[in-house]
């Protein structure tokens, strides 16, 4: 019934496929070497199967994604599949509770290749059965192991431009009637202490796209399910200075654009409910590097942000019946 939509977990055949580069991104053992951030000592325990199943045990659903901080959707194409391919092998053979994100190139756009994996693995498809008859989904899931939708970096859905690019690939998915996951992508240059990637160029990304797509996406891709990692960066509180700038929304919900809580707490996840309302709030922890947080806002809140919620996120509308 529970479920986080934000998990990463490092694969042998992924792990292998970074460490036989020689320019970033890539591992040197254990080290990774990417452009734009500090040298990053990875800790083996945090992808270690067994122990992630341990900490998922709470779970009937756990999302995993490609990295898309690594900048491996950037690679030229023969650079960016071998590592991408490795990864959605081992996802897909993850057990239980686990689902995966697809990933794609993005320096060359390829809709044919990103509708082939979708539909090889048809994804976690179907409802969740109501166990007590009140119409809110508490039941079991009903999942099949794949692919639920596509993840993209943020930095590739920030502006106009970057939407029309990718189009073609979020029309396979409406197609498909699966969602979008943002994610935050590649740090422009390295600048200020370890935390600073995470903490400022990261939030600004996620608050261009939440913006880019309600202002250049939305009209284009109208039925289009998106999730925006890190509670957007924070966008939706944004709202009064765009009124003031003489933006429209404000008051104004669109049911289909989610936000997902990994690294925030209480204070934020309260803050953009009281904007935006519990419906389009799903949990998410980033697990390795973080942890689902509670919301405290109640047994009802919980069991929204954790079940209902991302069921629709991953059903449609459907899951609503």
């Amino acid at each position: 019934m529970t479920v986080d939509v934000h998990q990463h977990l490092w694969t042998p055949a992924f792990v292998d496929a970074l460490r036989r580069r020689t320019t970033a991104p890539r591992l040197d053992g254990w080290t990774l070497h990417l452009d734009g951030e500090p040298a990053y000592e990875v800790d083996p325990a945090d992808h270690d199967l067994a122990g992630r199943l341990a900490l998922n045990a709470g779970l009937d659903l756990a999302l995993v994604s490609l990295s898309s901080p690594l900048g491996v959707e950037s690679l030229p194409p023969g650079e960016a599949w071998p590592i991408i391919d490795a990864y959605h092998e081992d996802a897909l053979a993850l057990p239980a509770p686990f689902g995966a994100w697809a990933a794609t190139c993005l320096s060359e756009i390829d809709p044919a290749r990103l509708a082939k994996a979708l539909d090889a693995r048809d994804g976690v498809r179907g409802d969740v059965r109501d166990g007590d008859g009140d119409g809110d989904g508490d039941g079991v899931w009903d999942v099949r192991p794949g692919l639920v939708g596509l993840q993209l970096p943020a930095t590739a859905v920030r502006d106009a431009a970057g939407l029309a690019r990718v189009a073609p690939l979020l029309d396979v998915l409406a197609e498909r009637d699966l969602p979008l996951f943002v994610h935050p992508g590649p740090a422009a240059e390295p600048e200020g202490p370890g935390w600073w990637p995470a903490v400022v160029p990261y939030v600004q990304q996620m608050h261009a796209a939440w913006y880019a797509f309600a202002a250049f996406g939305r009209a284009r891709h109208p039925r289009l399910r998106v999730c925006f990692s890190l509670l957007a960066g924070l966008a939706p509180l944004h709202s009064e200075r765009l009124a003031n700038r003489g933006g429209e929304g404000r008051g104004q919900v669109d049911p289909d654009m989610f936000l997902e809580t990994s690294s925030y707490g209480p204070r934020a996840i309260d803050a953009v409910v009281r904007e935006l309302g519990v419906d389009v709030v799903v949990s998410g922890s980033d697990q390795p590097y973080a942890t689902a947080p509670d919301p405290a806002l109640g047994d009802a809140a919980w069991h929204a942000i954790a079940v209902t919620n991302p069921n629709r996120l991953l059903n449609g509308k459907e899951s609503r019946k």
